[in-house]
């Protein structure tokens, strides 16, 4: 079991709960969260202790409003361009489930330089960015329930189509939250992904 640590980070703009474990300086992952999930929920599934284990610095973040994070006005991207000062990353991969991906997805859209890698879960937002999608050039993980009722797989047809190095999973028989439900295959499918990426 990876050590993990808890912490409320004042960012000037806003206060953030963060949950925290692997090597300081090593390759970043920084987990978001669905609207209802938040950081726990990644520690709870064992996804920190799984990316502890490759010996990477892996970052929960609860986003504004969510989780143990206070209610901010504060846009998102805002937050996570505190976040990586805060923590002198340069680049990180950003995991995203549901809104989690509408956030990575449209950070991703403003700030391709600071992504190594993407993984999108169910992502919702993603018809509406579109015609940005081709601004982002890091290898991504495209990850789908086959049963998905909330973004439908066409979404993830769509980010097939417009993002230059993407590649997907489709779950069959899960439902829209499917790490939630395949948890080992999540992990599999995560490890393998994160082990192709030089960050």
């Amino acid at each position: 079991m990876a050590r993990i640590t808890e912490q409320t980070l004042d960012l000037g703009s806003c206060r953030i709960h963060v949950l925290e474990c692997g090597e300081a300086g090593a390759g970043a992952v920084i987990l978001l969260h669905g609207m209802k999930f938040q950081a726990e929920t990644w520690r709870a599934l064992g996804t920190l202790d799984a990316l502890a284990e490759l010996g990477l610095h892996v970052l929960a973040v609860d986003m504004p409003g969510y989780g143990k994070s206070e209610t901010s006005e504060v846009a998102p991207g805002t937050v996570l361009v505190s976040l990586y000062q805060r923590f002198g990353l340069a680049q990180a991969v950003l995991i995203g489930p549901s809104m989690g991906g509408r956030i990575a997805l449209e950070f991703a859209i403003a700030h391709p330089e600071m992504i190594a890698g993407l993984v999108l879960v169910g992502a919702v937002g993603v018809k509406e960015n579109r015609t940005a999608l081709a601004r982002i050039t890091a290898p991504t993980l495209v990850v789908w329930g086959g049963e998905d009722q909330v973004s439908p797989l066409a979404n993830s047809d769509i980010l097939l189509a417009e993002l230059a190095q993407a590649r997907r999973e489709i779950f069959p028989k899960a439902p829209h939250p499917c790490y939630l439900d395949q948890p080992e295959r999540w992990h599999a499918g995560l490890k393998a992904f994160l082990a192709d990426l030089n960050f």
